[in-house]
């Protein structure tokens, strides 16, 4: 079991990296034994703020030096050097685009909503000389058309298209990264095909279960937020408040284009003024923006209603073993309120053996500095393990 709890920003003081003590303690290095009732296997980051540990063991200065040697910061911006549309059925055509080195390690990035499309600051937590990077919009959303479209559009639509993307760029395997409703997406593309995955990134864990849709959409989250709840509320008219989502569903689905629009801004600014610890306005004035908020709100909102497409309502953690042999990273805000940390904590439990992190000081957002610090290590980590592999 792997548990990190790791703050967004570090004081100036801090003089040394920070120290892990991990218990039990197995070889080949013998270190101090410390107990905690009731704790087993548990890894914990003290952070060193104002004075040296003289009497840290090298081992772990070792292993810690090679951990704060990572990068953690975004990339440079960098533009496509290849883009194209594929039509992947009689109806759907998506976008995608790839950057970074044509001959590098492929990693596809999966995009949340669903229906939030990709942008270019998403090439971002890969690094362009070592990472062959695809991004692609999925059905209805971003660039992909038609726009904002429900027909054929499931998730084991979604799950064929990266399959068929793949093949049509040739590639063998790759890695996958998703974040919130890319993070559904992950897990069920990769238990659908475990061997043309070579490794996971995972933020923001969403596994679309009952508990999880009705704490965002039915009033749970309104008891941290009230005041960004009131305007998606009071929408809806009192008779129609049993089911947030049907409503919703009903207005979304208008023949009336201005419905559709008014909706899909209240929808949209729910979840933009929910995804920060602290208010980004940037993200908030997404809401605004019609030709996104369609696409996002009316998506997202026909997945919802129909749970997933997903015969149960634990049906990803129930299929754990298919990836569990799969190196996977999992990065989660503690205080994220769009996706509960209950969800993250469920898959950790169900699948010990993936390095789970948790951000201290983070809600949902991967622009949350330290789940972005998390995030570009973890794809740093996977580097380093493919270009010793090559070795």
């Amino acid at each position: 079991m792997k548990l990190g709890f790791v703050p967004n920003t570090l004081p100036s003081s801090i003089s040394l990296p920070s120290l892990f003590f991990k218990l039990p303690i197995s070889p080949p290095f013998s270190r101090p034994q410390t107990t905690f009732a009731g704790r087993k296997n548990l890894v914990l980051r003290v952070q060193s703020v104002d004075r040296r540990i003289e009497s840290t063991p090298s081992c772990l200065m070792a292993s810690e030096k090679e951990f704060v040697e990572l990068n953690k910061n975004l990339y440079p911006q960098i533009e496509p050097y290849s883009t194209g549309f594929f039509k992947v059925s009689d109806l759907h055509t998506i976008y995608w685009e790839q950057s970074g080195n044509p001959s590098g390690h492929p990693v596809v990035f999966i995009h949340g909503g669903p229906g939030g499309g990709t942008s270019p600051s998403n090439r971002r937590f890969f690094d362009p000389d070592f990472y062959r990077i695809i991004l692609f919009d999925q059905r209805g959303a971003g660039k992909s058309t038609p726009h904002a479209c429900l027909e054929q559009n499931t998730t084991w639509d979604l799950i064929d298209d990266i399959e068929k993307l793949r093949e049509h760029l040739e590639i063998p395997e790759w890695q996958v990264f998703g974040g919130s409703w890319g993070s559904t997406l992950a897990l069920a593309y990769s238990q659908a095909h475990p061997d043309k995955v070579t490794g996971m990134v995972l933020r923001g864990i969403f596994l679309l279960r009952k508990k999880e849709i009705d704490w965002f959409y039915e009033g749970g989250a309104a008891a941290i937020f009230p005041d960004a709840w009131e305007p998606f509320r009071d929408l809806i008219p009192e008779g129609e408040r049993g089911c947030f989502v049907d409503a919703y569903k009903k207005r979304l689905n208008s023949d009336d284009i201005k419905t559709q629009y008014a909706a899909a801004r209240a929808w949209t600014r729910w979840e933009m003024m929910t995804a920060h610890l602290l208010p980004n306005e940037d993200n908030i004035k997404r809401g605004d923006d019609d030709n996104f908020s369609l696409a996002f709100a009316r998506i997202e909102n026909h997945y919802f209603v129909n749970k997933g497409f997903f015969p149960s309502d634990s049906f990803l953690l129930d299929r754990i073993d298919n990836i569990r042999h799969i190196n996977t990273t999992i990065v989660q805000g503690r205080y994220d309120v769009c996706c509960p940390m209950m969800s993250a904590w469920d898959l950790h439990k169900a699948w010990p053996e993936a390095d789970f992190r948790v951000v201290a000081d983070a809600g949902h957002s991967a622009n949350e500095p330290g789940i972005t610090a998390e995030l570009v290590v973890a794809n740093e980590k996977f580097k380093n393990i493919i270009k010793n592999k090559g070795d």
